[in-house]
């Protein structure tokens, strides 16, 4: 075992991430993958089809996937959706908040969608791309084998981890994996995703708020073009988003910028009664609930649904050992951004890691001291996240949300924040992350 040897469990997008930045830095890494080994065949029978899953990435993670070298490769793919405006309304009340062009909104005191197409000005900036899971991390496992970063950087794929035990501060971790083999790190990563194994080994409980919703997830064809616009509307039943997917076909690439990942949230009862119905009366009550925002909808993919719940680890860290991404925190998706805060621990604790190593002569990985730092940096930013989209949930959803005086607070809120514009530019700023 070496001093500065880390192994990283999940080999997910903030896993992979994670592992790039440490060999990029010169740090010996292992990272264990449970899913099994897929060659580029495999990859490209995947990405084949389209995903109605779509990760909403922000600038601050657009720029993280750039320095892994990852992003280079999902543009060269063009299986990414730039969006350059945000568009946020609620049915049946008054105001909507638009985010875009350099931080300026507009106002529709009616609630009506009124967002302008942009063609005949100058381009746009970019506020962050849509891109589905497959694309990035058939990007970054592309990445992974680079020559550049294969000195330092070991991949296990297909195999799991069916034990670890802690050796104690200077040795840290003896990890088991289902094929005997062993490995002994002085770090243990967790990336696991919510339901971390390393998480619940390590003893570390959860704080979990159940939202009673499910989320029905999809992607459509609509009438008219989503004009690189991420749309949501606030509905007293819960959110429903509206994301710009990428044609993948020549007869979408004709026709462009009418396909959409849809993130539709529901009481939970509700949503599973509705995904058993006919895949035409779904996509029939889907534009009706969005009071036909972008028209009809032609074509209806990929259905599918999950329960919503916030969770935080009560810690990110113990001896040796730290969570990122999924596995320390995950919150509600009505913002989408649940992988861009992965990512913002990704770029914490990467610069604390090789900082502090510096810092001690090269001696000291992965010190607890280091450790603490990273989840006094990370934790109550995203408690403050999850808390702000529960609250943002509870404030649109539900018998509460729908009492008067809530809706004047509400109507009144929305309408006042879209009149200030550098209350606009600063929550577009948060939102990009940079």
């Amino acid at each position: 075992m070496k001093n500065n040897h880390t192994l990283i469990i999940g080999g997910g997008i903030v896993g992979g991430t994670f592992a790039l930045k440490l060999a990029q830095a010169e740090m010996p890494v292992t990272l264990i993958d449970a899913r099994p080994e897929r060659n580029e065949a495999d990859w490209q029978q995947v990405l084949g089809q389209r995903d109605a899953r779509v990760y909403a990435l922000s600038l601050a993670s657009i720029k993280l996937l750039k320095e892994v070298g990852a992003w280079q490769k999902i543009a060269a793919s063009e299986r990414k959706a730039d969006y350059s405006q945000m568009q946020v309304w609620q049915l049946n009340g008054m105001g909507e908040l638009l985010f875009g062009e350099s931080g300026n909104s507009n106002v529709s005191p009616d609630g009506n969608s009124n967002v302008a197409n942009n063609s005949g000005n100058a381009e746009p900036k970019m506020l962050g791309s849509m891109v589905e899971p497959a694309v990035i991390e058939h990007a970054l496992w592309q990445r992974l084998s680079a020559p550049d970063v294969s000195h330092y950087l070991t991949v296990i794929d297909g195999q799991k981890v069916v034990d670890m035990d802690w050796l104690g501060a200077t040795q840290g971790y003896r990890v088991t994996l289902d094929n005997d083999t062993v490995i002994d790190a002085n770090l243990l990563v967790g990336a696991d995703g919510r339901g971390s194994f390393v998480r619940k080994q390590a003893g570390i409980e959860l704080d979990v708020l159940d939202y009673n919703q499910t989320a029905i997830c999809c992607a459509i064809q609509t009438e008219k073009p989503h004009l690189a616009t991420a749309r949501q509307a606030m509905l007293p039943t819960g959110t429903l988003a509206l994301l710009p997917l990428a044609d993948i076909t020549d007869e979408d690439k004709a026709n462009p910028q009418h396909w959409q990942s849809i993130v539709w949230t529901l009481p939970r009862n509700q949503a599973l009664a509705l995904i058993e119905e006919h895949p035409r009366y779904i996509a029939d009550k889907l534009a009706a609930a969005s009071h036909y925002e972008l028209g009809a909808i032609h074509k209806i993919e990929s259905i599918a649904s999950f329960p919503l719940a916030a969770q935080q680890a009560k810690t990110y860290v113990e001896d040796n050992l730290v969570l990122i991404g999924d596995a320390a925190h995950g919150v509600h998706p009505l913002a989408g951004q649940g992988l861009n805060l992965g990512m913002l621990d990704v770029k914490a604790l990467s610069e604390q890691l090789t900082h502090d190593y510096a810092r001690s002569g090269n001696k000291l990985w992965g010190a607890n001291q280091t450790l603490r730092s990273y989840e006094r940096l990370r934790r109550p930013h995203n408690s403050l996240m999850m808390h702000s989209f529960s609250a943002l949930n509870w404030l649109f959803a539900g018998s509460l949300a729908q009492m008067r005086p809530i809706q004047q607070l509400r109507n009144e809120g929305m309408y006042r924040v879209s009149k200030i514009k550098p209350l606009m530019r600063l929550f577009a700023k948060q939102a990009s992350g940079v």
